[in-house]
């Protein structure tokens, strides 16, 4: 590359081009070819993570992203990247590596960040202006990362929910490969809803019928929201389902209320709220994303328990809305082998890791070899206990 390339590091999104950053996130190639859409890579999304005060420095989420420039300031790659004093909100679990360094002397917080804040879903993180040659520019991105953690010495920089053909470029530039597990539910190109149920064993299949008419009995009605239905007053239901789960579940919810109205005036296009109605009220609610190829389901909360309506709401409608749309696939969050039997599939997910200290590095390059061999294992044992048909199986009659 002929140019002379400078890397820049950026506290806020504020300061970032909205224009220059979108043309890195809406044409970096990936596993789906060009054209891949993330909307967890957008301007709107990250900004109003920052300016909702949901990841802020306030918060532990300290705004430390790459800007790779031309001489004359032109944007030709980036990483979203974040300087943090704890592992909270991050889903791929390092706390067991900070305890056993801290308990030999060492500082393991503040540590370097290159991810989507609070989201486990899989995307690109070195983002490539089109034009530019992407090997070159990723290889650079790569190596920046590790020349500001050194030069910050910090302890590490984590790189987490990276599509696998960016590992072999983290690689290269030092970091270790980290496996973990998520379940996608994967659209061959159904026609319908009852397509997809034919390809399951018939146990299965009435399994799930039966699951979702007891979710519904009580006179519930599922709606799907999303550009102009998104209002303030659907927000507004929307955040005291989120709230009150959320409390119940993690202590303290991530997100605030500003944010839901910040990507709703800036991405409603991109958003789908699946709401299950009784008695002419919202009573509980899912919040997905829609990608180019994916439909991603975030979080879920709940004012009323109803037998399966968890399940109903959040993967038996995300399985609905992407056949009718013919959307690749859901990616319907971290963990939950639970999703197995509702025609979600084991997957393998990856991240990146530079260690720097050495004696540190070698115990977790040691601890991670092992777990990508669990890893692999536990999906297949997984995938012979689908729900799915097998292969050159007798079909067996529906009940």
């Amino acid at each position: 590359m002929s140019e002379n390339l400078q890397i820049r590091i950026e506290n806020s999104f504020a300061n970032i081009d909205r224009a220059a950053w979108d043309s890195l996130a809406a044409t970096t190639p990936s596993l789906t070819g060009d054209g891949f859409y993330s909307p967890f890579l957008s301007h709107a999304y990250l900004s109003a993570l920052e300016e909702s005060g949901s990841a802020t420095a306030d918060t532990g989420w300290l705004g430390h992203h790459l800007l790779l420039e031309t001489e004359e300031g032109r944007l030709i790659g980036a990483v979203p990247c974040y300087l943090k004093n704890h592992s909270q909100g991050e889903y791929v679990f390092d706390h067991g590596w900070a305890d056993a360094f801290e308990r030999a002397g060492g500082r393991y917080y503040p540590k370097l960040q290159a991810s989507l804040p609070f989201t486990p879903a899989t995307a690109p993180h070195l983002l490539v202006r089109d034009g530019y040659d992407h090997a070159t520019v990723a290889k650079v991105l790569a190596e920046g990362l590790q020349a500001v953690n050194d030069r910050l010495d910090v302890s590490s920089t984590h790189v987490t929910f990276v599509p696998e053909d960016e590992i072999g470029i983290f690689e290269q530039a030092g970091f270790l490969h980290r496996t973990d597990q998520q379940f996608h539910f994967l659209n061959p190109g159904y026609d319908s809803y009852d397509a997809f149920l034919d390809t399951l064993a018939s146990r299965k299949r009435k399994a799930l019928k039966k699951e979702r008419r007891t979710a519904l009995e009580a006179g519930i009605e599922i709606d799907w929201l999303t550009g102009s239905d998104l209002t303030e007053e659907i927000w507004d239901q929307f955040y005291t389902f989120y709230m009150d789960t959320g409390s119940r579940k993690w202590g303290r919810p991530y997100l605030t209320r500003d944010f839901y109205s910040l990507i709703g005036e800036r991405m409603a296009k991109d958003i789908l709220l699946v709401m299950a109605k009784r008695e002419g009220r919202y009573i509980a609610g899912a919040i997905n994303f829609i990608g180019s190829d994916a439909l991603y389901g975030r979080h879920w909360g709940c004012i009323e328990d109803h037998r399966f309506l968890h399940f109903e709401v959040c993967y038996h409608q995300a399985i609905d809305y992407a056949i009718v749309h013919g959307l690749q696939r859901v990616e319907a969050g971290a963990q939950g082998e639970h999703k197995l039997a509702r025609g979600y599939l084991p997957v393998t997910t990856h991240s990146a890791h530079y260690i720097a200290h050495e004696g540190l590095r070698r115990a977790v390059a040691d601890f991670l070899a092992h777990e990508r061999e669990d890893v692999a294992r536990f999906n297949d044992i997984l995938v012979d206990h689908g729900p799915y048909k097998k292969a050159g199986g007798e079909r067996i009659e529906e009940d």
